[in-house]
C-alpha cells in the first residue's frame, strides 16, 4: 500500500504542475485584434491594397501633362595655322603664316517641353475606371484574406478551448479514479474485498494519467499553433475563453436574406465583370483619333573665339513654341479589331463564370446552413446525454460503495461519462465553427459579435 500511495502522489504532483500557474486570459476580441495587427497574410493583403490605391491615383491616370527639361554645354579649344598663297605681300615683304592659338568657343542650351494629350479616344478614361475598380477588387480580396484568416484563427482558438475543457474532464476522471483506488486499498486492508479491485483501480489510474498527460501536451502544441497565427512568441502561454454564444435565430434569418448580395466571392466576380466591360470600352478607342498639345521654351548661348576673318561673337537665342497634333490610325493591320473581339469573348466568359459561381455559392450557403443546424442539434443532444451519463455514474458509484456492482461496471459508467462530456465539448465547438463558416459565406463574419 505504501508503494501505491507514493505512486499516486507523484502522479498528482506531475499533473498539477502546469495547473498551478497563473496565466493571462486571451479573450476572443483580443485574439481578433492581434490577428488583424500581426498576421503575415493580412499584412501582405493590406500592402496590396496600398499598391492598388497608389495605382488609382490621378498621378497614374494619364490625365496630367508631361513636362521635361533638357540642358547641354559644349566647350572647344582650337590651335590653327593659316597659310596664305604666295611668298610676298603686295609691298614686297615676306608673307608669314597666321597662327591662332587657344581659340575657345562655348555653346550652352536649356529648354522645357510640355506635352498634353487632350483626347485619346476615351482610352485613358476607361483605363482610369479600370484602375479604380481594381482597387475595389483588391479591397475585396483583402477582405476575403481577413475573413479566411479569422476563421483559421478561431478554429485553432476553439481547439485550445476544447482541449482545455477536455483536460478539466480528464482531471475530474483522474480524481474519481484516485478516490476509488484509495477506497479499494482501505477495503483490502480491512479484508472487505480482494486485491483485484486494487489492481484494476491502479491500472485505470495509470490510463487516466496517460490520457491527461497526452492532452496537456496536445494543449501546449495547439497553443503554439495559435501563437503562429497571431504572430507571437511561440512559448507565450495563456488561457482562452471557453464561453460560447450562438447567433440568434431571428438575426440568422436576416443574414440569410442578403447572403448572396454580401458574399465576397460574388462581389469579386461582379468587380471582374466591371473591369472586363471597361477594358472592352477602352479597346474601342482605337477607332478614334488622338489629339495632343505641346509647348516648348528654349535658351541657347553661343560664344565663339575670333578667327582670321571674323571677330569673336556672343549669340543668345530665346525660343518659344506652341503646337497641336492629331493622330488617327485609319488602319493598324487589324490588331485593334482583334483586341476588341477578344475583349468581348473575355466579357462573355466572365459572365459565364459569374453564373457558375452563383450556383456554387448558393450550394455552399445551403450546405453551410444545413451543417450548422445539424451540428447545433447534435450539441443539444450531447448536453442531454451528459446529464444522463452523469446520473448513471452517480448511481453506479453509490451502488459500487454498497457492493452491488463491480469496479469494472463502475469503470464503464465512468468511461461513458468521460466520452459524453468530451463529445459534448467537440459538438459545441463544431457547431460554433459551422456558424463561423456560414457567417463567412453570407458576408457577415466581420459584422457579427463572435
Amino acid at each position: 500500500m505504501g508503494y501505491t500511495k507514493a505512486f499516486v502522489t507523484i502522479l498528482l504532483v506531475i499533473l498539477a504542475t502546469s495547473a498551478n500557474a497563473q496565466l493571462d486570459k486571451l479573450s476572443k476580441n483580443e485574439a481578433t485584434k492581434l490577428v488583424l495587427e500581426n498576421n503575415f497574410g493580412i499584412l501582405i493583403a493590406q500592402n496590396q491594397v496600398a499598391v492598388a490605391e497608389n495605382n488609382k491615383s490621378v498621378l497614374n491616370s494619364g490625365f496630367l501633362p508631361t513636362l521635361t527639361a533638357n540642358a547641354g554645354a559644349d566647350y572647344n579649344r582650337d590651335d590653327s595655322v593659316i597659310e596664305f598663297p604666295g611668298q610676298f605681300n603686295d609691298d614686297g615683304s615676306p608673307r608669314e603664316d597666321l597662327e591662332i592659338n587657344q581659340a575657345e568657343s562655348q555653346r550652352y542650351n536649356a529648354g522645357l517641353n510640355l506635352n498634353y494629350t487632350l483626347f485619346d479616344g476615351l482610352g485613358r478614361y476607361y483605363d482610369y475606371k479600370v484602375l479604380k475598380e481594381q482597387y475595389q477588387l483588391t479591397e475585396l480580396q483583402a477582405r476575403e484574406t481577413i475573413e479566411t484568416t479569422i476563421v483559421q484563427m478561431f478554429s485553432v482558438y476553439y481547439e485550445v478551448a476544447r482541449i482545455t475543457e477536455n483536460i478539466e474532464v480528464l482531471e475530474e476522471t483522474y480524481q474519481n479514479t484516485s478516490e476509488r483506488l484509495q477506497r479499494a486499498e482501505y477495503a483490502f486492508d480491512y479484508g472487505q474485498n480482494n486485491k483485484l479491485d486494487v489492481l484494476n483501480a491502479e491500472v485505470d489510474l495509470v490510463n487516466d494519467s496517460i490520457s491527461l498527460m497526452n492532452e496537456r501536451q496536445l494543449l501546449e502544441n495547439t497553443k503554439r499553433d495559435l501563437n503562429v497565427v497571431l504572430n507571437r512568441e511561440l512559448e507565450n502561454n495563456f488561457t482562452v475563453d471557453t464561453t460560447i454564444t450562438f447567433v440568434e435565430p431571428l438575426l440568422l434569418d436576416d443574414i440569410m436574406e442578403n447572403a448572396e448580395a454580401n458574399n465576397v466571392r460574388l462581389l469579386q466576380a461582379e468587380s471582374n465583370m466591371t473591369i472586363n466591360d471597361y477594358s472592352l470600352k477602352s479597346a474601342k478607342s482605337v477607332f478614334l483619333p488622338t489629339i495632343g498639345l505641346n509647348g516648348s521654351y528654349g535658351w541657347n548661348l553661343n560664344q565663339s573665339a575670333p578667327s582670321a576673318f571674323f571677330p569673336g561673337v556672343n549669340n543668345t537665342t530665346y525660343s518659344f513654341g506652341l503646337g497641336a497634333s492629331l493622330t488617327w490610325d485609319l488602319f493598324d493591320g487589324g490588331r485593334g479589331v482583334t483586341q476588341i473581339k477578344n475583349a468581348k469573348i473575355l466579357l462573355d466568359s466572365q459572365d459565364l463564370l459569374q453564373e457558375q459561381l452563383k450556383q456554387e455559392v448558393r450550394r455552399d450557403i445551403a450546405n453551410a446552413k444545413g451543417n450548422y443546424v445539424n451540428r447545433l442539434n447534435i450539441y443539444r443532444l450531447q448536453e442531454n446525454n451528459v446529464i444522463t451519463a452523469t446520473n448513471n455514474y452517480e448511481r453506479s458509484n453509490e451502488r459500487y460503495k454498497l457492493g452491488q456492482i463491480t469496479s469494472v461496471e463502475l469503470r464503464q459508467a465512468q468511461i461513458n461519462l468521460l466520452n459524453a462530456k468530451t463529445s459534448k465539448n467537440l459538438a459545441k465547438y463544431n457547431a460554433k465553427l459551422a456558424e463561423l463558416q456560414l457567417l463567412q459565406l453570407t458576408g457577415q463574419l466581420l459584422n457579427t459579435e463572435l
